[in-house]
């Protein structure tokens, strides 16, 4: 009795761990761009998976749509493209409401980038401008605002903030970096600061922070301009950093800078944390410490080197494209124990893009055409068994694709489509 009374504790620990990190935020649950959807088309037919319904109202952005229930949340420009906007539809994309909640990137690139976050009731976002705000899922009225960008005299690099919130117990994550401090929480419900990390004294990237579970704690990865960090989730002491990216990266200390373009959140799995950045930055693998508190290097590689489409893991292999030029990229698999490249190849007529995984499958997103393409996760070989083109919309097809309920939701610019994968 007294057995079964302690892995009852102990399940319901585990359970309360898991579910203290919202389910829906970027790139799927567990933010590594894995959707748990079963069942799905093996081929699509010649012209494309069944289209729910396609909107052209969505606003110019980059960002993931966010579905939950019988509600699809997106961000987008006004139709002035002068401020942000979260807009909310329904399942068969009839508009209900749009709130403006900040103000975009006034320089190169100022589309709307984060993807919203849900929790108990309430989607969270930030601008362009470093501006986070809370808003109610039901009606779209705004609950808080805080402008993080002034508060904390966030320093960035040539594209602003592009960060999606990490939400988890009752915090909302922010990474202004910069003097003041590198990442902060603010509490979901009010937007009052709850704690600030010391200053790392670099701009930020473009990551989105992620949190992970190792040997029973928790712990928040990120990444500035310069330097991958740990961050303990409770208290934002910073725990470990580490900036060797390897002999491609100067980081604006000598010779070529790189230090603009750290675009990727964290791949982890069993104590091991994977980055890669494009422009030839490469990629590193690095092991987290029992403890927490440290991290030493596993490997090197010097091909794949994502642009700013993610990365995935899957049965023990990594898969992404990387970065020849801005308007180039091969598709890549590596393996996750060793770093051993498996294969480089071209996807024939495309380029680079995002990539996500579901239901033991590939799906990729080319950021040249906005063909969409299915391919198994085979080590051995990159092969794309269908694929459609995403006809409307404007701008770079840089947006990651997302899965909920056996339909697959994807933008281009200020179009918004959903297609049936079941």
């Amino acid at each position: 009795m007294k057995r079964h009374l302690l892995i009852s504790l102990a399940l319901i620990a585990a359970g309360v761990c898991a579910s203290a990190q919202s389910p829906n935020g970027w790139r799927g649950p567990e933010n590594n761009g894995s959707y748990p959807d079963k069942g799905l088309l093996n081929k699509w037919p010649d012209d494309g998976p069944q289209m729910i319904f396609e909107t052209l109202d969505a606003g110019k952005g980059y960002s993931s749509p966010q579905v939950v229930d019988d509600r699809i949340y997106i961000t987008g420009l006004n139709d002035q493209e002068n401020k942000e906007q979260l807009s909310c539809y329904t399942l068969d994309g009839k508009k209900l409401w749009s709130v403006e909640y900040g103000n975009p990137w006034r320089q190169s690139y100022p589309e709307a980038r984060t993807t919203p976050t849900y929790s108990d009731g309430k989607l969270y976002v930030i601008s362009g401008m470093g501006e986070i705000a809370c808003i109610n899922a039901k009606d779209g009225k705004i609950v808080w605002t805080v402008d993080g960008g002034q508060k904390y005299q966030r320093q960035t690099g040539n594209w602003g903030t592009s960060e999606c919130p990490l939400v988890y117990d009752n915090k909302v994550i922010y990474t202004p970096c910069g003097n003041q401090t590198t990442i902060v929480a603010l509490n979901k419900e009010t937007g009052e600061e709850i704690w600030k990390s010391r200053a790392l004294n670099e701009k930020s990237g473009y990551v989105s922070p992620i949190l992970i579970t190792w040997k029973g704690k928790r712990q928040i990865i990120g990444s500035t301009n310069q330097t991958a960090f740990g961050a303990d989730p409770d208290t934002g002491e910073i725990m470990w950093t580490f900036s060797d990216w390897g002999p491609n990266f100067y980081g604006g200390r000598g010779g070529r800078s790189n230090d603009n373009i750290a675009p990727n959140s964290a791949l982890f799995k069993d104590g091991r944390i994977f980055f890669c950045h494009g422009y030839d930055i490469n990629g590193f693998q690095i092991q987290l410490a029992d403890d927490l508190k440290s991290v030493k290097l596993t490997w090197r590689t010097d091909v794949m080197d994502t642009h700013h489409g993610g990365y995935v893991l899957v049965n023990g292999y990594i898969y992404g494209s990387n970065w020849l030029n801005n308007n180039a990229g091969n598709w890549c698999c590596l393996d996750w124990n060793t770093g051993e490249l498996k294969y480089e190849t071209a996807w024939t007529g495309k380029g680079k893009g995002s990539i996500i995984t579901v239901d033991g499958k590939l799906l990729l997103y080319d950021e040249r055409r906005g063909t969409v393409g299915l391919a198994a996760p085979n080590p051995a070989k990159f092969e794309v068994t269908s694929e459609f083109r995403i006809a409307n919309g404007s701008g770079p097809y840089w947006a990651h694709p997302t899965i909920n309920n056996g339909n697959l939701y994807i933008r281009h610019g200020e179009a918004l489509y959903a297609y049936k994968l079941k």
